[in-house]
């Protein structure tokens, strides 16, 4: 960069960082009101001001149905000039901020169970912006990573530089993911229990950001190989340029040659096989005609006729088969199930799985339960009413509703 490309780019820079201080100054009690609230208040706020205040970085929506936040920067930087210390101290890296997260959330639950609804109110708040800070974070080092991939990184002349800030752009995508596998879902679906509020902020949004910010760090891994595999080209062609620059340097008066006239040809372009010589009858010629003749009844005649070639039959698809012939075995054994309730002309019920051990057929438990079920449900309305299908269930776990069939009971109908 020359000298007068230098006050050019300060006066650029000066004139950016005039606005944006300032678009600070104008709308300052809307972002006061975001600071000291969950949201940027949209009353007041023109669609231009709020578009200047989006490419200024200085408010951001973390999702499309979420309201409208500070960015981190800007919210730091408040924090230091009220000098705010319950938000001054800037986490280091994720892990103190999962603590953060952590220490917020059981504060929230010790508020709820002593029934202190405006302290619950105030660690809720925290904790929102806590998750808006982390989350903040990571879409600020991809936006940063973005921007290096497009400026410096897209414009480095030299191999060593090139290789370096592929280097240092993979360290950092390594970093990122680092920290996206320390939040442990399972860890913070146990913290938050049965909480609404919690899970909606901590499991579902955050869980929906942090897919964002993944598919995010594809794209830039992508972009990187796109653009090391481009520089490698680039580089090539310019190399082989370069060297033969510098051959007709030392060589002012070399001409090249016509290389498919010479009979002694450089090992370096006698690469080519050799073509073989194409030959074909020359039928309009009269006097070769005996010649071509003679030619013909000189080929000697089979000395086998030919023979018919059936047709080949489409292959038997031996897997479909046994396929077929399995299920058929299962729905047998099945049947011989309801069957036996039927003869036993009892009202209390038979357990398949006991039926299943007892007989000692080889068929899985769960698929040997699909299948009874499945069988039950295939009967006509009238043959349904006849059994009675009672399935054992149990929740999966303490916070999850789904049910599961550990058993079914078959037996006749009252």
């Amino acid at each position: 960069m020359n000298d007068a490309e230098t006050p050019g780019l300060e006066s650029r820079l000066i004139t950016t960082g005039v606005e944006r201080l300032a678009l600070l100054g104008r709308h300052a009690e809307a972002l006061m009101q975001g600071y000291a609230n969950d949201q940027v208040p949209l009353e007041g706020l023109s669609h231009t001001a709020l578009r200047k205040l989006l490419s200024a970085r200085i408010v951001w929506r973390p999702d499309e149905q979420g309201g409208l936040k500070l960015t981190p920067k800007v919210r730091e930087l408040i924090a230091e000039m009220v000098s705010d210390e319950a938000r001054r101290h800037v986490n280091a890296d994720v892990a103190e901020a999962l603590e953060l997260i952590r220490s917020l959330i059981q504060s929230y639950r010790d508020s709820s169970s002593r029934g202190d609804y405006w302290q619950q109110e105030q660690q809720l708040l925290r904790l929102r912006q806590a998750v808006d800070d982390m989350n903040g974070r990571f879409a600020d080092a991809i936006d940063s990573l973005w921007q290096r991939l497009n400026s410096d990184f897209g414009f480095v002349s030299q191999l060593n530089d090139k290789v370096r800030e592929n280097d240092r752009a993979q360290k950092q995508v390594v970093r990122l993911l680092d920290g996206l596998a320390l939040i442990d879902f399972d860890e913070l679906i146990e913290l938050v229990g049965s909480d609404g509020t919690l899970r909606k902020v901590l499991i579902s949004q955050l869980q929906q950001q942090l897919s964002q910010h993944y598919t995010s760090l594809r794209e830039v891994q992508h972009r990187l190989i796109e653009l090391m595999a481009r520089f490698r080209h680039m580089q090539a062609r310019s190399r082989l340029v370069s060297g033969m620059a510098a051959f007709l340097r030392e060589h002012p008066g070399f001409t090249p040659g016509n290389y498919a006239r010479r009979s002694d040809v450089p090992a370096l372009f006698n690469h080519a096989a050799p073509l073989t010589a194409a030959g074909a009858v020359a039928l309009d010629r009269a006097q070769d005609i005996p010649t071509l003749s003679a030619l013909i009844k000189a080929i000697p005649t089979p000395l086998r006729a030919a023979q018919s070639v059936t047709s080949a039959r489409p292959a038997e698809h031996v897997e479909d088969t046994l396929i077929a012939a399995r299920q058929q075995a299962l729905k047998d054994d099945v049947e011989t199930f309801y069957l036996n309730v039927v003869d036993r002309a009892e009202q209390t019920p038979i357990s398949a799985l006991d039926y299943l051990n007892q007989s000692e057929l080889q068929w899985p438990p769960e698929i040997w339960l699909f299948q009874v079920i499945a069988e039950h449900q295939g009967l006509p309305h009238s043959e349904q009413r006849a059994f009675h299908l009672h399935q054992q269930e149990e929740r999966a776990s303490a916070y999850n509703d789904v049910k599961l069939i550990r058993d079914v009971s078959l037996g006749l109908a009252v």
